[in-house]
């Protein structure tokens, strides 16, 4: 059986009450319900389990949406996306897009725990994995190296979110991990993980969603870009570029159709990477995307995906952020004057007229957001105020990156839940063009601007197609005034940073690696205190009026309160209490 279909089924292993009501104290020597003995978790059946059981914290499940492999959290602080809805829905929210969360949200401790769980759970596989003396040693190595690899990608997260972590690996007693410190320090662990499977990963896998060589080396560079080891990311990515193979023999690649990567009729593609599998194919909705399952226009009934519940709105910000002039973005950062930001029906009923921007766009704005009288895939065209739920508290725009076509209703998505937005594409934990434009910021950072560009030029490029663009229904000709031209050349290294910038945020919005990359850039501060808060507040100013970001503080989140209380050991983050 393929990994997409059974890698949710994590193992798990029972405890129940023994009850004594016999005279003979050989009644007790019985294996609780539901458990599995040595043997088994050493078979190779049972150390299979145990991986899947580590894949399948990918997810995040049983924890809450903030710890999906979407990031929604880290879009809604990069500011490319709101809370959305109403401001009683998911009322926690609201603190936590305007930095005023603290040690105490419960989100920030089950992101943490989700993590954590990954990290036993890789762990736990990779014990038995050595313990084991019922599979061939290159079996137990590829195990390991899986296992090591799924360990490096928790971490990284815990990194990038709290930054001081304990680091517990699979050396660790149980008893001695309230004792562990947290530290800053863990980058070496988390690169030895990602060089570990890259070394002993063969090139492709046999199962869609497990990690292959390509995937870990992919992984390992990005660690490297993160810290600025530019020279080590590079020589990476030039051999990724060059040499790697997707599952099929082809070379990972661009696809020709932007759309087409978040399409669950075309999951694992060349595009792909390594890619969160989803299924509806047990019947269960824990195999969808869960995650996404209120991230759907509000109040569609049967016109439109979802019908629940306005999470996940795109901002102004970003929408005006799809500005061109002749062809190329707004770099002077004017996307939000009055001038150039985009045209929108906000406050206007959907029964009154309405004509849409006329002016020159990205081609990609309607590939992410969903605006009125704009087709919303193969659904009707996006009707504006009637498919969001609180126009005042959240803005005009829905999400569509992740939204399934009409054509896929019970198909590629699971409506045997209360809602049917649990679509079934899979979710890009790295895909092509974020290695492309790693590609293009160590260039850049090296002084090979023409090459940076040569890169970026790449991915704009795959848009330029006018066949590739949302169409009006009727045929009558693109839906928008689309307007996307190729980099001629840079002026200097400050326009070329600030051209990688942007087209890291045209093309992987609403995936979520904004927050990170603002935060990794230094960037965060003057974008969400210049640009951001004071867009959005004068227009939502119940959402983001008087909100701010604190430097020193609010690049990271608070170790959780809950956390520090049972492991003393640990400390908490500056500026928090």
């Amino acid at each position: 059986m393929k990994i997409k279909n059974i890698k949710r089924g994590a193992l798990t292993i029972m405890a129940v009450t023994a009850l004594t009501f016999s005279c003979k104290d050989s009644f007790l020597d019985v294996e609780p319900t539901g458990s599995l003995s040595e043997t088994q978790l050493l078979s190779p059946a049972g150390l299979e389990g145990s991986l899947i059981g580590a894949y399948s914290m990918l997810n995040g499940k049983g924890f809450d949406r903030q710890s999906g492999p979407n990031n929604w959290m880290g879009q809604m602080l990069g500011g490319v996306s709101n809370k959305g809805t109403d401001p009683g829905d998911g009322a926690v929210y609201n603190a936590i897009q305007r930095f005023e969360g603290n040690s105490a949200t419960s989100n920030f401790e089950n992101l943490w725990k989700a993590k954590f769980e990954g990290i036993a759970r890789a762990n736990s596989t990779i014990k038995l994995a050595i313990a084991s003396d019922q599979i061939t040693d290159a079996t137990r190595t590829r195990i390991i190296a899986e296992a090591r690899t799924l360990r490096g990608h928790y971490y990284f997260g815990l990194k990038m979110w709290f930054d001081s972590v304990p680091y517990i690996d699979e050396t660790v007693a149980d008893e001695d991990i309230p004792s562990i410190p947290n530290t800053p320090d863990v980058w070496g662990n988390i690169e030895a993980d990602f060089k570990f499977g890259m070394d002993n990963l063969d090139e492709t896998q046999s199962d869609v969603g497990r990690v292959n060589k390509w995937a870990a080396a992919s992984y390992l560079a990005k660690t490297y870009l993160y810290q600025q080891k530019y020279t080590e990311a590079k020589a990476l990515l030039d051999n990724i570029m060059s040499s790697g193979q997707t599952s099929n023999g082809l070379k990972y690649q661009l696809l020709d159709e932007f759309p087409q990567i978040f399409n669950a009729e075309n999951d694992n593609h060349a595009e792909a990477v390594w890619a969160v599998q989803s299924s509806n194919q047990t019947g269960s909705t824990n195999n969808a995307n869960w995650f996404d399952d209120l991230n759907y226009p509000y109040n569609t009934g049967a016109d439109g995906p979802g019908n629940c519940c306005g999470f996940n709105q795109p901002s102004f910000t970003m929408a005006n952020m799809y500005r061109t002039s002749s062809g190329l973005p707004l770099l002077d950062e004017s996307f939000n004057s009055a001038a150039n930001e985009v045209k929108n029906d906000y406050g206007v009923e959907s029964a009154d007229a309405f004509t849409e921007d006329a002016g020159p766009l990205d081609p990609r704005i309607d590939f992410t957001i969903g605006r009125r009288g704009i087709p919303y895939l193969d659904w009707i065209e996006h009707p504006g105020k009637k498919w969001i739920r609180n126009q005042p508290y959240a803005g005009p725009y829905s999400p569509k990156k992740f939204v399934y076509y009409k054509t896929q209703e019970n198909s590629f998505t699971d409506g045997s839940s209360w809602t049917r937005g649990y679509a079934t594409m899979n979710v890009p934990i790295i895909r092509y063009a974020d290695v492309v434009l790693w590609a293009a910021e160590c260039e850049i950072a090296l002084g090979n601007l023409d090459k940076g560009r040569e890169y970026i030029n790449m991915v704009r490029a795959r848009v330029a197609n006018p066949d590739t663009w949302v169409m009006e229904y009727d045929g009558s000709g693109p839906a928008a005034n689309y307007q996307i031209e190729l980099y001629d050349s840079f002026s200097g290294d400050a326009e070329a940073w600030k051209a990688l910038k942007m087209e890291r945020v045209l093309e992987l919005a609403q995936e979520g690696h904004r927050f990170w990359d603002l935060v990794r850039w230094g960037d965060i501060d003057h974008f969400m205190n210049d640009i951001y808060f004071p867009h959005e507040g004068k227009i939502l100013v119940t959402m983001f009026g008087g909100a701010k970001f604190t430097a020193n503080k609010n690049e990271i989140l608070p170790i959780p309160r809950t956390q520090i209380d049972i492991q003393p050991a640990l400390k908490q983050n500056p500026n928090y209490n």
